[in-house]
């Protein structure tokens, strides 16, 4: 009996060290197992066993993709300083997890370290609107140099992306009153333009506008002449000969134009001379002009023919119904 009781806590003890051999390995993990410090086996998800007080477990690889961002601030081509996020997709390879664990102490800072160099070396070649337009480029250097370097380390590149580009404060208030000018300049082009277009229309229609009131006139004083004319032949055909008719008309044009005028209670016009001698006189005046200029070019034409000069031909208009020309 007493031998009995000795064997308890042997079996308990056995017992704890057999069930300390048996151990979980979780979904998207491997398990590196090593005997007395040497490399012994890989255990993949599951439960498995190992030989206790002898094997341990050295350590855990997560077998999912992970993400690592780097902030790496540089300066472009035309010496403005940017800070760039790249954010690097990786996965260790299920085929290379001994390499993946022994033989990176630290892959996070190894990748960090290739971003930092690819990056310093390809945005200095770049001004600053092109970082911006070449971000994909960047990111394609940036996974390219690190597929070379870590598939050794038993590490493969997914993806890698520039997820931000931030300039200096300075430098984004600068691109940002650019960027407002010309947006203020584009709108002042197309208000002139606007203005423009109003400007050139409005003086087409004060044109148009013109050339009918002048049509207008021309026609008015073209049916006024034809009235007098009319009027002229009236009073020939009653033996009042041209120059009594002239005088008759313009005494008449006189007093209608005095009652037109008196018609008008508020206005300030005044008719200077009002006398109607002054229209007869005005009429004997112009008749006096026309003879005198009359004369004068017979005088001239006299004067060239006498030297041999041919006149020039012109066409004169016929006689008014005054029997003086124009």
């Amino acid at each position: 009996m007493g031998g009995f009781v000795f064997l308890i806590p042997v079996i308990v003890i056995g017992f704890l060290i057999l069930l300390s051999g048996i151990f979980i390995v979780k979904q998207q993990t491997a398990a590196v197992i090593e005997r007395f410090g040497r490399f012994q086996s890989i255990r993949n998800s599951g439960l498995q066993f190992k030989i206790p007080v002898f094997d341990r477990i050295a350590g855990r690889i997560n077998l999912k993709i992970q993400q690592l961002d780097v902030i790496v601030e540089t300066k472009t081509k035309d010496d403005v300083f940017v800070r760039l996020k790249i954010s690097v997709q990786f996965q260790v390879i299920r085929d290379k997890v001994y390499d993946a664990f022994y033989k990176l102490q630290n892959p996070h800072d190894q990748i960090t370290s290739y971003v930092f160099d690819v990056v310093r070396a390809e945005v200095p070649k770049m001004k600053l609107d092109d970082v911006f337009e070449r971000k994909d480029d960047i990111a394609i250097a940036v996974k390219t140099e690190l597929n070379d370097a870590m598939i050794d380390y038993g590490y493969d590149i997914i993806k890698t992306l520039v997820t931000d580009i931030d300039p200096d404060v300075q430098v984004k208030a600068a691109m940002n009153r650019i960027n407002a000018a010309e947006r203020e300049k584009v709108a002042a082009e197309y208000e002139a333009e606007a203005e423009r277009i109003k400007i050139v229309a409005k003086a087409r229609a004060e044109a148009e506008s013109k050339r009918l009131q002048g049509q207008g006139i021309a026609d008015q004083r073209r049916e006024i002449a034809r009235g007098l004319e009319e009027s002229v032949d009236v009073l020939n055909n009653v033996g009042i000969n041209s120059q009594e008719a002239s005088a008759l008309i313009v005494v008449t044009q006189h007093y209608d134009t005095l009652q037109s005028i008196g018609e008008e209670t508020n206005t300030n016009l005044i008719l200077l001379p009002n006398s109607p001698q002054a229209g007869s006189n005005m009429l004997n005046d112009m008749i006096a002009s026309f003879v005198a200029s009359n004369k004068i070019g017979e005088e001239m034409k006299k004067q060239n023919e006498a030297r041999g000069i041919t006149p020039q031909k012109t066409k004169r208009r016929p006689p008014s119904s005054s029997g003086y020309d124009d």
